[in-house]
Parts: C-alpha cells; sequence; structure tokens
C-alpha cells in the first residue's frame, strides 16, 4: 500500500509507439525511476487486445494472453511478450517500485465465432426503453480462444455470459444496443442515458455467478503469475459497484496481503464520486477526475480563473485518502475520446499541486514526463500532428521537494484571485521549510509563515535568481513569476 509521499507514473500513454517493446524500456528504467522519487508505476493493460500488437489494450479479447500465443495476429502484445513483461515487474520491485496492472473488465471484443441469441433493441441514448420488439440477432460472443487450447483457462465466453452487445449481423444497424433475452443492465452502475452499464462491444454481466467467479479465477491466477501489487480498474461506473467489494476480498484474502485499487469513474460531479466510495465501501480509491477538470478550465481561462477555488468540488480536497489525483492521462490528452487537455503553461502549476501538497495520491503522466509526438484525426476528421512537451526537468525538482521536504503542517494562502501559496514546516525528520508560490496572471508574492525563522530560501524551479530570508518569526515575501510557479526551500 502507498506510503507516506507516494508518487506513481502512468507509464504509458495512448500513442506509444509499439516498436518501443515497453517493458523493455520501463525495465531499463526501473533504477532511474525510484532515484528520480516515484515509487509505483501504472502499466497499461498486459494482455491480448482486439487489433493484436497495436492495441492499447482497452479493446479486450484474451485476459489469460499477455504475449504468449499466436492470437489476433500477433504472438506480443503492443508493448512486448509475456517474458518481458514479467522480467519489468521483477526489475521494478527490485528497485523498491509497487506495480498496478491496468484491468479491463468491462467488455469484450474480437469474438472468435458468432452465435444466434434472442435480444431486445435499444436506443444508444436510452437504455430504459426499447425501440423495438424481441428478436434474434447473430452476434461474435463466442470467445474459444483456440490458440490457447484452454492453457490457463478452460473457460470459453458464449452470449448468456454478456448482457450485451451493439453489433448484429443480420440488420448491420447503427447505433442500437441489443439486451440478450432473459438479461437486464447491470445495476448500480452510472445514470446517464438511464443506465450506462453497456460501454462497448461484448458487456460482461456482473448479475452472472458463473461470470463472477471467472474474473475472480481471472484475478487469483494474475496475481500468481505477475507477483502485481495491485490494480488500476477501468470503466468502473459501467460496473455493478457492489462487485468490487466481494472481488477485492477475495484476492487480498488469496495472496494475504494488501492490495492497493483505483477505479476510473469519469465524471467531474463530485456527487457521484461520493456515491461511488460509499458503495464500494471506501476498498478502492478513484481518480480524481473532478480536479483535472478544474486544471483544464484554469489552463484554457488563463487570469480570468479564480485560483482561490481550484481545489473546490475535488475529492483532493473533499476525501484526500481516496484521491489519486493527475494532470492529464491517455484519455485526456488531444485526439482522444474524452480529450480536455491541460495547457502546457499551466501544468507546472497542476504538477506543483498534486506533488506538493499533503492531500492525494499523486501520478503523472508518461507524455508529460517524458513528452510525447504523435498524429491523428480529430474529432472533425482532419488531420492533426500533436506535441506534448517534456516537464522532466521541472517534475523532478517537485519530486525531489517531496520526497525531502513536503512534511508537516500545511498552511494555505489561498486568498487571491491570481496569486495563491501554501508552507510545509516540515517534521523531525525532515526539518526543513518549504513554500509554493504560483500565478496565473501577472508576478506576484504571498507573505507567508514557514517556520523557519531567519532563514534563507532559495527557488528550486531557479526562475527566481535572488534569496529569501525569513524575519525572527518565520515569515517572509515569496515571489514569483506571472504564470509561473516557484518553490522555495530552506537552504
Amino acid at each position: 500500500m502507498p506510503q507516506i509521499n507516494s508518487t506513481m507514473m502512468q507509464y504509458f500513454h495512448w500513442y506509444i509507439d509499439p516498436d518501443l517493446i515497453l517493458w523493455n524500456d520501463v525495465k531499463n528504467k526501473a533504477q532511474e525511476l525510484a532515484d528520480a522519487g516515484f515509487t509505483a508505476l501504472w502499466l497499461p493493460p498486459a494482455y491480448k487486445g482486439t487489433a493484436g500488437g497495436y492495441d492499447v489494450g482497452y479493446g479486450v479479447y484474451d485476459m489469460y494472453d499477455l504475449g504468449e500465443f499466436d492470437q489476433k495476429g500477433t504472438i506480443r502484445t503492443k508493448y512486448g511478450d509475456r517474458q518481458q513483461y514479467l522480467d519489468a515487474i521483477q526489475a521494478l520491485q527490485k528497485q523498491g517500485l509497487q506495480v498496478y496492472a491496468d484491468t479491463v473488465l468491462n467488455h469484450r471484443l474480437g469474438g472468435d465465432e458468432s452465435e444466434v441469441a434472442k435480444a431486445t433493441p435499444f436506443s444508444n441514448h436510452n437504455r430504459l426503453h426499447p425501440q423495438g420488439e424481441q428478436r434474434e440477432i447473430n452476434a461474435y460472443t463466442h470467445f474459444n480462444f483456440s490458440a490457447r487450447q484452454g492453457k490457463h483457462s478452460d473457460f470459453e465466453w458464449h452470449w448468456w455470459h454478456f448482457d450485451a452487445v451493439d453489433y448484429d449481423d443480420y440488420s448491420k444497424e447503427q447505433n442500437t444496443i441489443y439486451l440478450f433475452d432473459g438479461k437486464k443492465f447491470d445495476d448500480y452502475v452510472a445514470l446517464e442515458k438511464g443506465n450506462f452499464a453497456y460501454l462497448m462491444g461484448c458487456d460482461v454481466d456482473f448479475q452472472s455467478q458463473e461470470v463472477r467467479e471467472e474474473i475472480t479465477r481471472w484475478g487469483e491466477w494474475y496475481l500468481d503469475t505477475t507477483g502485481v501489487d495491485g490494480f488500476r480498474i477501468d470503466a468502473v461506473k459501467h460496473i455493478s459497484a457492489w462487485f468490487f467489494p466481494q472481488w477485492l476480498d477475495q484476492l487480498k484474502e488469496y495472496v494475504g496481503k494488501d492490495l492497493f485499487a483505483v477505479g476510473e469513474y469519469w465524471d467531474d460531479d463530485i456527487t457521484s464520486l461520493h456515491w461511488y466510495l460509499d458503495t464500494v465501501e471506501n476498498k478502492m480509491s478513484l481518480i480524481d477526475v473532478p480536479l483535472h477538470f478544474n486544471f483544464h478550465r484554469a489552463s484554457k481561462s488563463g487570469g480570468d480563473y479564480d485560483m482561490r477555488r481550484i481545489l473546490d468540488g475535488t475529492l483532493m480536497q473533499e476525501r484526500p485518502t481516496q484521491a489519486v489525483t493527475f494532470v492529464e492521462n491517455h484519455d485526456s490528452q488531444p485526439l482522444q475520446a474524452l480529450e480536455s487537455p491541460v495547457e502546457p503553461w499551466f501544468k507546472p502549476l497542476a504538477y506543483a499541486l498534486i506533488l506538493l501538497r499533503g492531500e492525494g495520491y499523486p501520478c503523472v503522466f508518461y507524455a508529460d514526463y517524458y513528452g510525447a509526438e504523435y498524429e491523428d484525426k480529430g474529432r472533425d476528421g482532419n488531420d492533426y500532428k500533436i506535441v506534448i512537451p517534456s516537464h522532466r526537468w521541472l517534475i523532478d525538482k517537485f519530486l525531489y521537494a517531496r520526497q525531502n521536504l513536503a512534511y508537516g503542517p500545511q498552511y494555505d494562502y489561498f486568498d487571491d484571485q491570481n496569486v495563491i501559496g501554501w508552507t510545509r514546516l516540515g517534521d523531525t525528520e525532515h526539518p526543513k521549510g518549504l513554500a509554493v508560490v504560483m500565478s496565473n496572471g501577472s508576478g506576484g508574492s504571498k507573505w507567508m509563515e514557514v517556520g523557519k525563522p531567519n532563514s534563507k530560501f532559495y527557488d528550486l524551479t531557479e526562475q527566481i535568481k535572488e534569496p529569501v530570508y525569513t524575519n525572527e518569526e518565520g515569515w517572509a515575501e515569496f515571489p514569483c513569476e506571472g504564470g509561473s510557479v516557484s518553490v522555495w526551500i530552506q537552504d
């Protein structure tokens, strides 16, 4: 489980080059990442997707194939093969890093054979009222994994293991969801579209005991095989919330240790996140989507955004021990389905907010750390070339401050629309002070207490060259430049 001042990295982005062999890359960087101050890595889905070696991992085909079998046109996955994955995990854990496996339980895609079954059509936009009579459909719902020949698991998926699909080979209609005979959409899910259990592909039926038992068997196999320390769970708003306390308890009992779990409930409404955490009995954390959207809006608004409100309505503020804070991820990056990027100028401010405060478990995005360049089509159908600049130099500075200075009491100075700051006073083992000040407008300063009388402070970001000296009561005027952040640390 994460300790105080733990920091994870999401070690991939949507457009990672398949030729990189990500598993080898991260294995080779294990010590470098640990030395930088990371304590955990969230690795991408490691199992075979329907697009084989090009699948990012969310188009799940076979969760038992970690790059071992010739399926969907490849043996390896986008990130490498099974042994490379296991070697990477071992190398990371040897350096003291925890490893979290990206886990996509909601759906399956790329069935091996079609099956005829009765189903009722629903509009993609309204899951409460049918838009026609029940009829026979032909859907690719039989997953037999013939190349695997029962190795690791002899379980085969059929139509009765799913709630619904979005494709009928008879009618080939668009924007239609087909609910199978005798089924209902999962309960305790998000209420968008009336019921948001269905997301894509063959929607896994969590109300089926046979399915739940298989998913638990897979979880036990995965922990035995990989030795990961926890899970990042995809698309939890589409899965019956009551399933996860049962599942996580069973897996923890199986391995005899705590497992960290963080769910992706993509919703900007803090009320929904509170409901979900209560429903899962606080047995997982959630990514702090409202905080990400605050960063997104602030970066678009410049000096018009009220920085006093930057943490309002967030898990970081209201449920800090269960908040996984982030600036950007693979879904929000430019040209992706949930595109809501944080502008580059604001990212240093955002990373200071998640890395140098006491609340939340921060996650650094691979593309923000290493930079990224890629091309894809936008929503308008046009081609775009995207460049995400690297903020590694500053993030490394923040990680140093987080590991060595961001301890003890935290005093906030969120009393100006454009210039905010806070201080950390240190503790017995980390006695030095820290002051952070940032502005989304013109430059400014904050009169703040750091509890270190008659002490010299310098700007870790090197933007301001002149040092600052505290008075006999441990207060000083800490400046920053416009549209930037300065991190003042005790000399």
